[in-house]
């Protein structure tokens, strides 16, 4: 199960909202950064791998198992952190994460002991083993959300938003143990966080109003806009003139002025200075272009 292959997914809801159209993606062991804006489509594409809803149209296919036809085999070798999921505020992660461990079939006591402790250890809970639940931080819980999606040792993990809310420290730390996770699994991170893939993705994908813009390594993404990226320090009351003038890919204000990034395949003069591109540039620019 080296691969999960999705060829020309399609959904449209009931509302006449397209939110897949004809996604074709390989994604291979290792770190896979999912891209895109709230309402992208990146959701509805998780749930769909996630055997949570169907397409209308399209192939799923993990390794040698035909994920439309065999949901039950996918299932089976699945860890799933969604964007939001509940948990049980009065009982400890223990208790909890023991619960659920019967649930997915570890039914030998020992074993499932062994296999808890050893899962709170990794995701650094086992001194707060016995803490409820409820009063574990942001961080801590979405700790255990990974806790609970490896306990089948998964071989295609996905998380859909799961550093938003989080401070530094906590993002790093949950940097460090997907990073971890994704040396022998399939691990999917959709986010519209560009520091999430940046750090973390050897491939990603962006994903906008349903549709796959742009996919393949980050560094090579980010060479795309080598040589055509300009940066300068204006007023910001001259934001708009610049924005008529010229094409703004994105702005930010920096001790009382505006800094704007240009998109330019020549030198466009009135001091200027060429920049780096970086990935949040690309992203950026394919958002507002697409």
């Amino acid at each position: 199960m080296n691969e999960l292959r999705i060829t020309n997914l399609s959904k449209t809801y009931r509302n006449g909202v397209q939110a897949l159209q004809d996604i074709s993606l390989q994604i291979p062991k290792g770190m896979f950064g999912l891209l895109g804006p709230n309402g992208a489509g990146k959701s509805t594409l998780m749930r769909t791998i996630a055997t949570l809803q169907q397409a209308d149209q399209g192939e799923l296919q993990l390794g040698n198992i035909n994920i439309k036809t065999h949901p039950a085999e996918l299932r089976k070798v699945l860890g799933y952190l969604p964007q939001q999921f509940g948990l049980y505020p009065s009982i400890s992660s223990e208790m909890l994460l023991n619960h659920l461990a019967v649930l997915k079939g570890i039914l030998n006591r020992k074993e499932r002991k062994e296999i808890v402790e050893a899962l709170l250890h990794r995701v650094n809970l086992y001194a707060v083993r016995k803490q409820k639940l409820g009063e574990f931080s942001g961080g801590m819980k979405q700790r255990f959300g990974i806790a609970q999606a490896l306990l089948n040792s998964p071989k295609l993990l996905i998380v859909d938003e799961p550093t938003a809310g989080l401070d530094p420290v906590e993002r790093n730390r949950f940097y460090n143990l997907l990073s971890e996770v994704g040396e022998d699994t399939i691990v999917i991170l959709s986010t519209h966080i560009v520091e999430d893939v940046k750090e973390l993705c050897t491939r990603m994908a962006i994903m906008n109003q349903g549709k796959l813009i742009i996919q393949g390594n980050p560094i090579e993404i980010m060479e795309s806009l080598q040589g055509r990226l300009y940066e300068k320090t204006i007023p910001k009351h001259e934001l708009q003139q610049y924005k008529q003038a010229y094409q703004v890919i994105s702005s930010r204000l920096y001790l009382g002025k505006q800094i704007i990034h240009v998109i330019s395949d020549s030198y466009p003069g009135s001091h200027f200075n060429a920049i780096e591109a970086n990935l949040e540039d690309v992203y950026m620019h394919r958002i507002l272009n697409n």
